[in-house]
């Protein structure tokens, strides 16, 4: 007589995961998956694009009142209102300027993770 097959315990059905729902967006990023990293690499990479942008056009327009003022010499000596244009363009002009670009940055910046946020509940 032969000896009877080896018993085997069931603790689970046998499911083909491959036909199981597809993981959500928010699955595959709290799972730390390749497709889950990708998405937030991809989030970061465009605010890191959205921060260089603003850095680089803060440093040519700022970076360019002193080459300005090394170059041309007869703008140090222009005066509006007894006070010196360096000092006017910085106080008046720049300061302004600076909060309209921070705002328009946070706006941006918020933009890119709501739709960030979008795509991760849409999935």
């Amino acid at each position: 007589m032969s000896p009877p097959p080896e018993r085997v315990r069931v603790t689970r059905t046998r499911r083909n995961t491959q036909s199981e729902h597809p993981r959500t967006v928010r699955e595959e990023i709290a799972g730390e998956s390749r497709l889950g990293a990708t998405y937030v690499s991809s989030l970061m990479r465009a605010q890191l694009q959205l921060t260089l942008g603003v850095l680089a056009a803060g440093l040519l327009t700022l970076g360019a009142l002193p080459l300005i003022y090394a170059l041309v010499p007869p703008v140090r000596s222009l005066s509006a209102l007894g006070l010196p244009i360096a000092w006017a363009v910085l106080g008046v002009v720049v300061y302004p300027v600076i909060v309209l670009v921070a705002r328009w940055y946070t706006r941006s910046a918020e933009r890119l993770e709501a739709e960030f946020n979008d795509l991760v509940r849409r999935r």
